[in-house]
């Protein structure tokens, strides 16, 4: 799909922001260490979603109920849902002047029921024309095998028209207004889960 800039000024996808807070020392650390052993862009994008989707549990999984919304938190306590998780992965893409973008998908139940919004994080690799959309919630659910790559997308759902499901192609600097809203409100994941938007 043809993913579209919220800004047209590239600066803003590495800026440093309240929720992808890329300057902390926490994020700064762990961009470091990763960088130690993969130093090209290519193979630090690929270490870092990996870490992000396989080392930082997603908190539905986990049965943490702990919320994260900021980059640094979800590093810190090693939990988030797929908003946070995108946040962090992003922080560590910019944390290593890697253009990263937060967008979304709509999806639902198999009938069309209950939909929620789902967090992906969108990168642009030197030499490339295209962003690349990731997914890095974890591949816990059975049946997903979400990985990271830069040509056909291999993300853990594709959307189903059908079923009222949506690719939204806006690519956004910080969280979307209405997710970083939820997370931010939420007592705790099981209040974050009767709150998460449904559409944007």
């Amino acid at each position: 799909m043809e993913l579209t800039q919220q800004n047209p000024d590239i600066g803003a996808y590495l800026a440093v922001g309240e929720a992808v807070d890329h300057d902390h020392p926490l994020v700064r650390a762990t961009a470091e260490r990763l960088s130690a052993t993969h130093s090209d862009a290519y193979a630090y994008a690929k270490a870092a979603y990996e870490f992000v989707r396989d080392a930082i549990p997603h908190s539905q999984d986990s049965g943490d109920p702990r919320v994260t919304w900021r980059a640094s938190d979800v590093l810190g306590l090693g939990t988030g849902i797929c908003y946070a998780k995108s946040t962090a992965y992003a922080a560590l893409l910019r944390a290593r002047a890697i253009p990263a973008a937060l967008c979304y998908q709509r999806l639902a139940e198999e009938d069309g029921s209950h939909p929620v919004i789902h967090g992906l994080v969108a990168v642009l690799l030197p030499g490339e024309e295209r962003w690349a959309r990731q997914d890095v919630r974890g591949n816990a659910p059975p049946g997903v095998d979400a990985q990271f790559s830069v040509g056909e997308e291999r993300l853990a759902w594709a959307v189903r028209p059908e079923a009222g499901e949506v690719d939204y192609p806006v690519l956004y600097a910080e969280p979307h207004p209405v997710v970083l809203r939820a997370l931010r409100v939420a007592a705790d994941r099981p209040h974050l889960w009767r709150i998460l938007p449904t559409a944007l």
